[in-house]
């Protein structure tokens, strides 16, 4: 498959007057031509911090330190600011938690998409106005010649979001950055804009890289999932493989933090302790602390991501049963 999206080694790190805060880690990912990669992990795990730096939108003073960011081969991650602005929306696209902030409650949804549109591509007003009714059918919203002319403020939060979507798709981006896009929506909205994600991302070949912190959402969406911690890609692998058999410690407290339908338990499961601090990160591997079954080893050395069939987990527990 053409890979869409290669990041390779990238560091992402914050000058503050106590010095220089890593916040990402030296991460490694691809993204195939209609693949959705979920990236996974605990508030603090530098999800969205990703996704920022993969669109080029990091806040100052955070900033891309190391590595790089590849986009259909050509690297994205030192282009001036002038050229990183015209490739947002032409070849990257963005879905982020709430709408609302995405769309100009002062605009009529139509105009938006218009203006993207011919932002981005050489198109008559004309064209441009049936392109963008072709898009809100796409994404189902209901009686869209007439709803093209509204408001945001008249489109409840999951048609919102599926005008989002359609600003997202306008200009054909190879690459769609979804940053927890389904958080404010009920369980049924959620799956239907799952459903049409998967739906457009196969139509179109487009790449997804969906961010979030629900494995529910992972599970019913992604093709392969990466599991984040502290920064750091502790597991990737096919979606399946990781939820039903985690290599990773913190992987496996995370698959076991999911209530089951099946069976009734008391009690909830967790992972004692809390992420690490940016400014107090332990040596070793990070999730050492939290760990119940760490090894002397594991407070001293950074375990690296190691296969285990067509998985990979940072974990010595993994490298030591593949070279057993």
């Amino acid at each position: 498959m053409t890979t869409v999206l290669e990041v390779r080694d990238l560091e992402v790190a914050f000058d503050t007057r106590h010095g220089r805060l890593k916040a990402i880690d030296g991460i490694s990912l691809t993204i195939a031509a209609g693949e959705i990669l979920g990236v996974v992990g605990e508030s603090g795990a530098g999800k969205s911090l990703t996704g920022s730096a993969v669109i080029g939108l990091l806040e100052p003073p955070g900033r891309v330190t190391g590595g790089e960011i590849r986009l259909a081969g050509q690297r994205i991650d030192d282009l001036p600011a002038a050229q990183m602005r015209a490739l947002r929306g032409r070849e990257i696209g963005a879905i982020f938690q709430d709408p609302l902030t995405s769309l100009n409650p002062l605009l009529r949804v139509g105009d938006q998409i218009v203006e993207t549109i011919r932002t981005h591509l050489p198109m008559s007003d004309r064209a441009a106005r049936a392109k963008a009714l072709e898009l809100l059918v796409a994404v189902g919203i209901p009686a869209a010649e007439t709803r093209i002319d509204h408001y945001p403020h008249q489109f409840s939060g999951g048609m919102r979001q599926r005008v989002v979507i359609a600003l997202a798709l306008c200009a054909g981006p190879k690459l769609i950055i979804a940053d927890e896009p389904t958080t404010a929506l009920d369980v049924s909205i959620q799956a239907q804009i799952t459903g049409l994600l998967k739906r457009l991302c196969r139509e179109h070949r487009t790449a997804v890289m969906l961010v979030t912190h629900d494995m529910g959402v992972i599970a019913e969406t992604a093709d392969r999932v990466a599991v984040m911690y502290a920064g750091r890609v502790v597991e990737i692998g096919p979606v399946d493989d990781v939820i039903h058999r985690p290599r990773h410690p913190y992987s496996v407290g995370l698959m076991a933090s999911i209530p089951s339908v099946r069976a009734r338990a008391a009690v909830l499961r967790q992972i004692d302790g809390a992420m690490p601090r940016l400014d107090a990160m332990p040596s070793g591997c990070a999730f050492h602390p939290r760990c119940p079954q760490r090894m002397p080893r594991c407070m001293a050395e950074r375990p690296a991501l190691g296969a285990d069939g067509v998985s990979r987990a940072a974990c010595f527990l993994t490298l030591e049963a593949v070279n057993a």
